[in-house]
């Protein structure tokens, strides 16, 4: 479609698509949409909305709202439009100021465009949205500085990705579109081309193959705005391509943006409500290897390496995954997994007989208790991620997580991974506790990272010792509050970094079985403030 086509066809939808639906989104990972799933687990909330694709549009959000005086009270994102007319609403988007601390090491993820850092760093956003018929613009900034102080590293790009251990020798400050789009919608189906976050899947503290974790690439996407009903049950989808930028600090790769391609489903049967079922997929290749529509559009490829013969017509790499997600309304609970890999299967049998090959996985299950009458609850959520390699790798080893040799940038934009933010070969284990009321909420989070096993086991790994791992032992006090038009949302986390990035402390006593590692203390603090007009 050349320019004037695509002139005509949006002066098309503006005058004959009514103003019925407003297509403003919620920044992904915002504590706006963990209250409104808060309030899904509480039956307050369609149930039939997944959460499984966001970012979400805030116009679904507010008349999928159950309880009206939970409506009226909510901490809605966006107040009553600045201007509206027939042909023109316009609203100033709130400002966004994000801040984070860390005192000897980076540590954190799902931060969307702050960068792993020692020391202080900010984030600030704001913007305007507009919307005349069908189509809308929203147009939300990003500008991020960090002092990026220095801290000790080790000098090497550990798992052959282009993941930096530092971002630069200097202060590191950026302007970036953030979470801006330009979108023509009709009823629950949208075109856009968009800059924002995507988060898929189930999980909370990460997702196997699009999160917060980096800064948001630019893509176009054909996608559902709401779940769409049909007789056997309501579906989501998205299918985009985008474009995924190399940081300035990888000097070994391919100087080349590369082309990514996903698709995700999402489908709810009618006969079990609260259960969803979901399928996600994408392809990365360099831009100038991709040439023809099967490799603009490769969602269709068979899986089995048989049918392919026993490899890609070009230089890419796959990612997959499925995922269920299982909401107990009357309970006030939900569970979820997803399962995915990284390495096709040459046929069935091969998938049979090493499922667990090239293997990574979310667990997770959160349970409301209520307290009283007056909406007060114990929240309770657990969730384990498991990305290192099986022992399956022993025999036929499937790489890290993330990367292949086909794309060496692995699954990376700007320099951090787009999918699970703990990276290749991380193992978590999470367990959080607050008490909510409404909006409100203060808890604590405790949590176990085992960093980048994979690299361990590949270069490092002595069987004969058995406390080399890299392990970040962290407690973090959480809190979310309001006060009028002013939202805060906190954390404090204090993390003992044990063996801290596989260094011998040479002044302690060391046996065959107890290796004395260097240990770091780690102080991290995050703040995020939002201000609606």
């Amino acid at each position: 479609m050349n320019i004037k086509s695509s002139i005509l066809f949006l002066f098309f939808c503006w005058i004959y698509i009514p103003l019925s639906v407003t297509a403003q989104n919620l920044p992904v990972g915002s504590s706006f949409e963990s209250y409104y799933k808060q309030l899904q687990l509480q039956g307050q909330l369609d149930s039939t909305l997944s959460f499984n694709i966001r970012p979400l549009a805030i116009s679904y959000l507010k008349n999928a709202v159950k309880d009206t005086t939970q409506k009226n009270h909510s901490p809605v994102y966006l107040r009553k439009p600045s201007i509206t007319s027939k042909l023109l609403v316009l609203n100033i988007l709130p400002i966004r100021w994000e801040q984070q601390y860390n005192t000897h090491h980076p540590y954190g993820w799902n931060d969307g465009a702050m960068i792993p850092a020692k020391g202080y760093q900010t984030l600030i956003s704001t913007g305007v949205y507009l919307k005349s018929g069908a189509l809308s613009v929203q147009l939300q900034p990003e500008y991020i500085h960090a002092i990026n102080a220095d801290f000790i590293t080790t000098g090497l790009i550990r798992s052959g990705t282009d993941q930096p251990e530092k971002f630069g020798t200097g202060v590191y400050s950026r302007f970036l579109w953030g979470q801006s789009n330009i979108q023509v919608q009709q009823g629950k189906f949208a075109a856009k081309l968009s800059t924002e976050n995507i988060w898929w899947g189930p999980g909370t503290r990460n997702s196997l193959l699009m999160s917060n974790n980096a800064d948001g690439f630019l893509h176009l996407s054909l996608q559902s705005v709401a779940p769409i009903s049909t007789a056997i049950g309501s579906w989501e989808f998205q299918f985009l391509g985008g474009k995924l930028k190399n940081s300035d600090f990888d000097i070994a790769k391919r100087k080349e943006w590369r082309y990514l391609s996903g698709m995700h489903l999402s489908y709810q049967p009618k006969w079990t409500p609260g259960l969803f079922f979901g399928l996600t997929r994408s392809f990365q290749a360099y831009y100038s290897d991709v040439k023809r529509l099967a490799e603009l559009l490769p969602f269709l490829t068979p899986y089995q390496k048989i049918n392919t013969n026993d490899g890609d017509p070009i230089s890419r790499d796959q990612l997959t995954s499925v995922y269920m997600r299982w909401l107990f309304e009357k309970s006030h609970a939900e569970i979820y997994f997803e399962f995915g890999k990284n390495d096709n299967a040459y046929n069935l049998i091969d998938f049979l007989g090493s499922p667990e090959h090239s293997r990574a996985y979310i667990f997770g299950l959160k349970k409301l208790f209520s307290l009283s009458k007056n909406n007060n609850y114990i929240s309770f959520n657990g969730e384990i991620t498991q990305m290192s390699q099986s022992l399956d790798r022993i025999v036929r080893p499937a790489g890290a997580w993330y990367y292949h040799s086909q794309v060496r940038q692995g699954f990376t934009n700007n320099g951090q991974v787009i999918g699970a933010g703990i990276g290749s070969g991380g193992n978590l284990q999470s367990v959080e506790i607050s008490w909510i009321n409404g909006f409100k909420q203060l808890g604590f989070r405790v949590e176990r990272l085992v960093r980048e096993k994979d690299y361990y086991d590949a270069a490092i790994g002595d069987y004969n010792t058995q406390n080399r791992n890299w392990i970040d032992f962290s407690f973090a006090a959480i809190g979310r509050w309001q006060y009028k038009r002013m939202t805060l949302n906190s954390e404090l986390n204090y993390i003992n970094s044990i063996n801290y990035q596989w260094k011998r402390d040479d002044q302690l006593p060391s046996t065959n079985y107890l290796w004395s590692g260097k240990n770091q203390n780690n102080f991290s603090a995050r703040i995020a403030i939002n201000y609606s007009f």
